[in-house]
């Protein structure tokens, strides 16, 4: 049914992760079996491997309240338990961040809350995520949907609190923190439920968000949730057109996303059957619609074709109720079909890209490795054919040319050595410029001159210092990534004229999404020193708000990018290391068997047929190894009939 084209297409992107899965899994065992396998490239595979199966393709629904966006939600992923799964009524509104996920790792279905008042401490909630006994959780009964929407309840609600206290957890304005006065705060920070629907299964994540208030409250959500989904779906009221709030939402959090080429922004117009009005002719409201949409696109800069007409309850009905008319007139499939043929196809390129693509050069290079031994194997069976009758003048000029070869060649492996070490000490460099220990002094000393000002301007500046620091250091960064890349493509370049050797591509470094990263990171430190509301706040909350979010974030950039340049470095110049251990060992294996055959002519047939039965094994393994790259390169297939997921740009050979 076209109604389940997401679901079928999501179902096909996990039916391609799981045969890659299997197809680098085949490799590793290939690997082992041609003895071609080390310890680094067991734990690279077993990396990959591991991310493959915890990955994740991540949606974010983003609106104000009242905008019908966990409605959204029910009618697109959760129709068939044949009511309103997440609780969407009149009143009900998502308070805090919801995460909807299938945990492979855990027993049994739950719902994790965690409390409001953790707010109060010094840890993100990234960090709260890896010990479960900061949460409240609430088993799930699968078997029973209205046990189930019951249960999802516990996500809204909310409690009354003396305004000191909501002020002190940053939900309330410290001048207006009257001791007499209670106000109204979500009870929880942050949800994360966990149950085995389909889509979840095959790694689908829903991201639900609360409106613009808690955003702003919550950092974590604008500077690391939404960045690492893959979609963002922003959702409009046909009722209300575009308020203030909704182009704040829209300006702040949002339409930066679009820098990015990896996130993909989709703006939905709901609740258009508020504008279907049964006195008015079919044309006259759909002209009603096009005139709202264009209104829409013209206040938030972008084509009128990415505005989505939708009604997510009659969507959610129409399914419901099987009413195909209804469905066709909720247009929930075309938001669906771009769910389906843009935003998974996008998700699977960045996973080729990502994972594929370094599997893929291990892979390639493993070819090239036995295109190398069966070239060779060849050339000698070549030689030994030719020795056939030849006395043993023409024997010892051989072995005295391959001897000749030999030092040649150990000649360049000097020079190579001597880039070799210019490499490892601009790498070193690199590392250095990334220092966890060099960072972590860095946030002491602004911690400390940030509590210990006594003047608001004091504040600031130490953190406009922060992040001043850090953002010259990785462009410092970038710039010597640059220059390694230079001298690893002039060493690539050398070898390969030096040895005639089958090309093989180095493997360049980017530090441009860290650097991306840490961008966005500092215009939203920027707009969190400058705003009033930081002046207006508890100096303790503004540290402790500006270290857990922030700065935690930075470090954790500094941390991925130490450690993805770490391994980047061990693994730059591995393909010509193994070149140089495999020429030296194929020209120790020919003097040894021009020796052999000198010293006893009985043995030369020996020798070719050794040879013969290595060049067929040889043969063989190239065949499995091209076989692989295949199974590598296979496109997402399309669940519509003729349709393929155009990813065919993307190879790893």
């Amino acid at each position: 049914m076209a109604t389940d084209r997401f679901t079928d297409q999501m179902q096909a992107y996990g039916r391609w992760r799981t045969d890659l899965i299997e197809a680098i899994s085949k490799y590793q065992r290939w690997l082992e079996a041609n003895k071609m396998s080390s310890a680094e490239t067991e734990l690279r595979i077993f990396e990959l491997i591991d991310a493959l199966k915890s990955d994740r393709l991540t949606i974010a629904f983003v609106a104000e309240f009242a905008r019908g966006k966990t409605e959204l939600i029910n009618a697109i992923f959760f129709s068939e338990y044949d009511r309103r799964l997440l609780p969407s009524e009149a009143g009900r509104t998502t308070m805090c961040p919801t995460e909807l996920l299938y945990d492979f790792k855990a027993d049994e279905s739950y719902i994790r809350l965690l409390p409001i008042e953790t707010r109060l401490e010094d840890k993100s909630i990234q960090e709260f995520k890896q010990d479960p006994i900061d949460w409240i959780t609430i088993p799930l009964d699968t078997d029973s949907a209205e046990s189930m929407a019951e249960a999802f309840k516990e996500v809204v609600k909310t409690k009354r609190v003396p305004a000191p206290v909501a002020a002190r957890l940053g939900l309330h304005t410290a001048e207006e923190a009257d001791e007499a006065k209670m106000v109204e705060i979500p009870m929880w920070r942050h949800a994360m439920i966990s149950f085995p629907h389909p889509l979840l299964k095959e790694g689908l994540t829903i991201l639900d968000t609360p409106g613009l208030n808690a955003l702003g409250n919550e950092p974590e959500l604008t500077l690391n949730m939404l960045p690492s989904a893959q979609a963002v779906i922003f959702v409009l009221a046909a009722d209300t057109g575009v308020t203030s709030s909704d182009l704040d939402m829209w300006n702040h959090f949002v339409k930066p996303l679009g820098t990015d080429a990896k996130h993909s922004r989709v703006v939905v117009l709901n609740k258009v059957d508020t504008l279907w009005d049964e006195l008015k002719g079919e044309e006259a409201v759909n002209n009603s619609i096009k005139t709202q949409c264009k209104s829409v696109a013209k206040m938030l800069e972008i084509d009128n074709e990415n505005i989505f007409p939708v009604s997510a309850q009659k969507g959610l009905l129409a399914k419901i109720r099987t009413d195909n008319d209804l469905l066709a007139k909720s247009n929930i499939l075309a938001l669906e079909y771009i769910l389906a043929q843009e935003i998974l196809p996008q998700k699977q390129t960045i996973v080729r890209e990502n994972i594929v693509g370094e599997i893929g050069n291990m892979a390639n290079e493993s070819r090239n490795m036995i295109a190398s031994r069966l070239s060779n194997a060849n050339k000698q069976l070549k030689e030994l054919h030719n020795l056939s009758g030849k006395n043993e003048d023409v024997i010892a000029h051989l072995m005295k040319k391959t001897r000749e070869e030999q030092a040649t060649y150990h000649k360049s492996v000097e020079s190579f050595t001597a880039n070799k070490k210019t490499f490892s000490e601009k790498h070193a460099k690199l590392l250095g410029l990334l220092s966890l220990s060099k960072l972590d002094k860095l946030m002491s000393k602004t911690r400390k001159e940030m509590s210990g000002t006594w003047t608001t301007h004091g504040l600031k500046a130490a953190m406009k210092e922060f992040f001043d620091l850090i953002t010259e250091t990785i462009k410092e960064a970038n710039d010597q990534t640059d220059q390694i890349n230079t001298l690893l493509q002039t060493i690539y370049r050398q070898f390969h004229k030096e040895h005639g050797l089958t090309e093989t591509k180095p493997k360049f470094f980017s530090m441009a999404k860290f650097k991306r990263d840490l961008e966005r990171l500092y215009h939203e430190a920027e707009a969190y020193r400058k705003s009033p509301v930081t002046t207006m706040t508890e100096q303790s909350f503004v540290v402790k708000k500006f270290f857990i979010s922030m700065v935690s974030h930075a470090r954790n950039t500094y941390f991925q990018a130490h450690q993805e340049v770490e391994a980047w470095g061990k693994s730059a110049l591995a393909p010509l290391i193994a070149r140089i251990k495999e020429h030296k060992l194929q020209m120790e294996k020919r003097l040894e068997s021009l020796r052999k055959i000198n010293e006893s002519r009985d043995t030369l047939q020996n020798h070719i047929k050794e040879l013969e039965q290595t060049a067929e094994k040889l043969n063989k393994q190239l065949a499995d190894i091209n076989l692989l790259m295949e199974t590598l390169n296979k496109p997402l297939d399309s669940f519509i009939p003729g349709e393929t997921a155009d990813n065919d740009n993307v190879q790893v050979a």
